[in-house]
């Protein structure tokens, strides 16, 4: 038989998988809707301007992977289908790629704040009934976890995906501040995105006991989350 502290470890990682496919879904809708504002309607077209998560959802990447990760107690990230779209379209393209590659982070730190109105919401309204014993204090207990961890998925969500290497958001953000060798350098850096990325979420944490995703989420998102529970 399951212990409670089993269940609660297992409900922890259902919701955080939930939370992370839910958010990657607005991620990605919001890069298809800055697309289509910039004049690209390449992701309407192909039925991708939606909030519906199955529209944005990859059985693997937003399912399978997260939950593998929470089980192993590492880093918990989804990916989700990228909306498509075409730069050709865009008005300027210049400007207009780092608009949508911006809009992706900036829709999880709106769901972020979002969160943060729902806990506090929860937190002001909802537990002194729980205290009081004139609301079940496991359902408080329960929204006030699931507000809790919208808002840390999402921060980490965004911040992960400002990381300057592809595919995340970032690498569209710096490739065009670049120039000349600095560029040339940094487009065969792109190459080898995908092994770097592994080594820092898992090789260089269980091997050499360096944690820099952790040292860059404890300035990003511990120092985010700090600012938007500057009232509990």
């Amino acid at each position: 038989m399951l212990s409670s502290a089993s269940i609660s470890r297992y409900a922890m990682i259902a919701i955080s998988v939930a939370l992370v496919a839910i958010s990657a879904s607005v991620h990605e809708f919001a890069h298809g809707w800055m697309a289509l504002k910039c004049g690209d309607p390449t992701a309407k077209e192909a039925g991708r301007l939606t909030l519906n998560p199955l529209a944005h959802l990859d059985p693997f990447g937003s399912f399978v992977l997260p939950l593998l990760m929470a089980l192993a107690g590492m880093p918990v990230f989804a990916a989700a289908k990228p909306v498509p779209f075409n730069p050709r379209r865009l008005k300027d393209p210049a400007r207009d790629e780092a608009l949508v590659a911006l809009a992706g982070p900036v829709s999880n730190l709106l769901q972020a704040v979002l969160g943060t109105v729902i806990l506090f919401l929860i937190i002001t309204f909802v537990e002194p009934l729980a205290l009081r014993g004139d609301a079940p204090y496991e359902v408080y207990y329960w929204c006030a976890v699931i507000a809790n961890s919208y808002v840390v998925v999402n921060l980490s969500l965004a911040f992960f995906n400002l990381i300057p290497l592809p595919p995340l958001d970032g690498s569209k953000l710096i490739s065009p501040l670049l120039k000349g060798n600095a560029r040339r350098i940094y487009n065969t850096v792109q190459h080898y995105s995908l092994p770097i990325l592994m080594a820092v979420l898992y090789l260089l944490p269980s091997v050499f006991r360096i944690d820099p995703l952790g040292w860059y989420f404890d300035i990003t998102v511990n120092t985010a989350y700090d600012l938007l529970m500057f009232w509990w």
